[in-house]
């Protein structure tokens, strides 16, 4: 599916409401007992920027963000203001924030990720979009050295070992990072009612995280 390596404008992302959804079924019993089933392996995140539009001005950036995309045609990154970090939004990323896999002296790929929860059920996310220049790496807590003894795609979220570097056999490879989602808009009409807007009516612009 084609995407835009462009990432929607921060400053209206901040203000939009969304999260993480997940696909449960409940079905009761005739005995008021249930069953409950997940569909979905991974949650599947949705946003709507609406909430961060204030201003004409954001309004008209949505607008050509919209066309440029072709509405649902072209996917994009999100910066999701609660979650964009391998740790807390609000302390500093470190090489040892995220386990990414363990070393067997051969394989030089790892793909990041992020895992929550540690105690019952924890769920591991892939991260398809980190941003360049920030991922740090280590192995077994000793740090690595970007373009020296590591490189790291940033379109896919795969970091590569150079030759020679390899982490050896039962060796712990972590990592840290910011990151994006991968969206696109789940419309192809933008309904924007001017004499609304000004009264304070927010515009549906509906966001969908697509899967990579």
């Amino acid at each position: 599916m084609s995407f835009h390596e462009v990432r929607f404008p921060t400053a209206i992302s901040r203000g939009a409401q969304g999260g993480p959804e997940r696909r449960t079924d409940v079905v009761v019993l005739g005995s008021g007992y249930e069953e409950r089933n997940s569909r979905w392996a991974a949650s599947r995140r949705g946003y709507n920027a609406g909430y961060g539009v204030t201003s004409l001005n954001a309004l008209h950036e949505v607008i050509a963000f919209f066309e440029e995309r072709r509405g649902r045609f072209h996917g994009f990154r999100w910066r999701d203001h609660v979650d964009w970090k391998s740790c807390a939004p609000g302390a500093a990323t470190s090489a040892l924030d995220q386990e990414i896999g363990t070393g067997n002296g051969a394989n030089r790929t790892f793909q990041l990720r992020k895992t929550y929860g540690s105690a019952h059920a924890p769920f591991t996310r892939e991260i398809r979009k980190p941003v360049a220049g920030t991922v740090k790496v280590a192995v077994n807590g000793v740090s690595k050295v970007e373009s020296t003894h590591f490189t790291v795609d940033a379109t896919t979220g795969v970091v590569l070992f150079e030759d020679g570097e390899a982490p050896a056999g039962g060796a712990t490879v972590s990592a840290g990072f910011e990151f994006d989602v991968p969206v696109r808009f789940d419309t192809d009409k933008l309904d924007i009612n001017l004499s609304g807007f000004a009264s304070g009516a927010i515009p549906n612009i509906p966001i969908i995280e697509i899967r990579l």
